[in-house]
């Protein structure tokens, strides 16, 4: 994931990045990031929420991590106040239509990855597909 972020920075120019906040590749992608900002301090960080509450339910380590990258990130969106049951999925759009380049880490299963990647996809965004399972990196 780091070495993505740091092509995307060094290569093509890529300066403002933004992470859904999720539990798992997206807290992990938001740390990568705010790990560069030594190396590359003009870069950002975009917080992109679903809702307020995205992390109300998570542990307490989790929690903290969460609000611990909130705290350092240059902006936060928040796409809804209230949770809905199409927040994530907005979310999602949201980071799509805001972004030329996506960094995306998809195993190839029906999920919400794989509705975002579409949507990126139908929008010509640049996708950039990491299979977890095969630890390969392919352009979509």
């Amino acid at each position: 994931m780091s070495k993505c972020i740091k092509r995307l920075i060094t290569e093509y120019g890529v300066s403002h990045f933004v992470s859904g906040m999720a539990l798992g590749v997206d807290i992990w992608a938001a740390e990568a990031v705010l790990s560069l900002k030594g190396e590359f301090p003009h870069i950002t960080l975009e917080a992109a929420l679903p809702c307020e509450t995205q992390a109300v339910k998570w542990n307490s380590q989790s929690r903290e991590r969460y609000y611990q990258i909130l705290s350092k990130c240059d902006k936060q969106t928040l796409v809804h106040a209230r949770y809905t049951p199409t927040c994530m999925q907005d979310r999602n759009q949201y980071m799509v239509d805001s972004s030329y380049y996506i960094i995306a880490v998809w195993d190839g299963s029906a999920s919400g990855t794989q509705n975002t990647i579409k949507y990126a996809l139908s929008k010509e965004k640049f996708v950039i597909c990491i299979d977890p399972v095969e630890n390969k990196i392919k352009r979509l």
